[in-house]
């Protein structure tokens, strides 16, 4: 008999954590060793029509959706990817997956999430290291009025890193004949330039230099760089905000004009696209092998783990990021142009209650180092494509969806153990007792994601 394992996770949801989810219900189905059933919960305003019908990829997920919170017997495994103030325990074992945080340290909230649960599992080093550098003080009223340290809080619980894995089918080298012939002539007809820096991510809240991208910033660097300059490339920003709405798109080209705005009108600006709205996985990998698009750009505060990153390298596109928070660790310093810069105190528009604390850093890129390093890139195009040929060889060998599948039933396997399933009691089939049915195991209500 197979082992019962419960997933809480929004899978449906197209939302960096809507793909997390995904893969790991998947990386857990081809092991074919469980019966899963799953949870699906939205995440924040973002769309909830990820999953389709007419897709055969996504049957087995639909299929093991309830259309209700009640099950007829306890999971033997308990999975609930979400934040850990979010973590629920409904399982003989109970396993939180979560992205964790993009600054360095973790809230105490998330400190007591994280130990009600028997497993917690992170997507790379830095995310881990936030949990466990994250410690309080436990104090007490002493009858003077005065406090008293009685003991500390911090993460009890073990915690594993299992990476996000990237579809090596999906995303990899295409040659120009390969590529969807849509994408390619929208590009081709809308980008006049030959070389286009690209960015993908987000658009959340935040003045200059407070969104978590660092979008802002991304932009005006830009354009100080190659301002006046007789030939200059484009940046290309694939970014949203919650929705892909005709006013969030208008309010995203306003976002990027009042930046433009700062500079002389008699300046020459570099041209800066918008690309707003959802692409497929398949539309992304033909964006990331245009012709034009010669180099992935980030200047984020902060990564849990950054798998658009970990997709452009896939494909041997070149790549600028910070050096600091997830993305580091599949982005090796002899192939990438990591940034400089320093960690910096939160802004208090960066502030989430229970979530991102005001005590928190992340970390800023330094503006000349970035200049230059744009500079650098645009002039130095056959040298950063050689180094990055070499970090996708190294990484398609190292962060696939299958290694990352290995390493989580690996880690599964090896906290669960105790539940083999191996020596089964074969109880007589319950039945109905006069008109009513047996008891159920009820979960408790979800709550809501902010």
């Amino acid at each position: 008999m197979k082992k019962f394992i419960l997933i809480c996770a929004p899978f449906t949801s197209r939302s960096g954590y809507g793909d997390h989810a995904r893969s790991i219900f998947y990386a857990l189905y081809q092991a074919k060793k469980y019966e899963i059933k799953v949870l699906d919960v939205r995440w924040g305003d973002t769309p909830r029509n990820f999953l389709q019908k007419d897709n055969p990829l996504h049957k087995p997920l639909l299929d093991a959706i309830l259309n209700t919170l009640q099950i007829d017997r306890q999971p033997d495994i308990y999975i609930d990817i979400r934040i850990p103030n979010e973590f629920e325990t409904h399982g003989k074992y109970n396993i939180g997956i979560t992205a964790g945080i993009e600054t360095n340290i973790v809230s105490i909230n998330w400190i007591d999430g994280c130990n009600k649960m028997d497993l917690v599992i992170v997507p790379s080093e830095h995310s881990k290291g936030g949990f466990i550098n994250a410690i309080y003080d436990k104090m007490q009223n002493l009858p003077d009025g005065k406090q008293q340290k009685i003991g500390e809080s911090k993460v009890e619980t073990p915690i594993e890193v299992v990476f996000e894995g990237s579809d090596e089918t999906i995303f990899k080298p295409l040659k120009v004949n390969e590529i969807n012939k849509k994408v390619l002539k929208e590009v081709n007809t809308i980008v006049k330039e030959d070389f286009a820096f690209l960015f993908v991510g987000q658009w959340i809240k935040g003045g200059y230099g407070e969104d978590r991208k660092d979008i802002a910033k991304l932009i005006k660097i830009f354009i100080e760089t190659f301002a006046n300059k007789k030939k200059q490339p484009a940046l290309i920003l694939k970014t949203s905000g919650a929705t892909f709405s005709i006013i969030d798109r208008e309010e995203s080209l306003r976002k990027i004009k009042d930046i433009q705005k700062r500079f002389p009108s008699g300046w020459s600006l570099p041209n800066i696209y918008l690309l707003h709205g959802d692409l497929t996985d398949e539309e992304m990998n033909d964006l990331y092998n245009h012709p034009k698009i010669k180099c992935m750009v980030s200047f984020t505060h902060g990564e849990g783990f950054g798998r658009p990153l970990l997709e452009a390298s896939m494909i041997s596109l070149p790549i600028i990021a910070p050096a600091w928070s997830g993305q580091v660790d599949f982005l090796d310093p002899k192939y990438t142009l990591l940034l400089n810069g320093k960690l910096e105190q939160i802004p208090k528009s960066a502030v989430w209650e229970n979530i991102i604390i005001p005590e928190s850093k992340w970390f800023v890129v330094d503006e000349h180092h970035a200049y230059l390093t744009l500079k650098f890139v645009f002039e130095n195009r056959n040298e950063i494509k050689e180094k990055a040929k070499r970090l996708m060889r190294e990484n398609r060998k190292k962060y696939t969806l299958n290694k990352m599948a290995e390493l989580l039933n690996k880690i599964v396997d090896k906290y669960t153990e105790h539940l083999s399933s191996s020596v089964q009691l074969n109880l007589p089939k319950l039945k109905k007792v006069g008109k009513k049915e047996l008891p159920k195991i009820k979960l408790s209500k979800l709550k809501k994601i902010i």
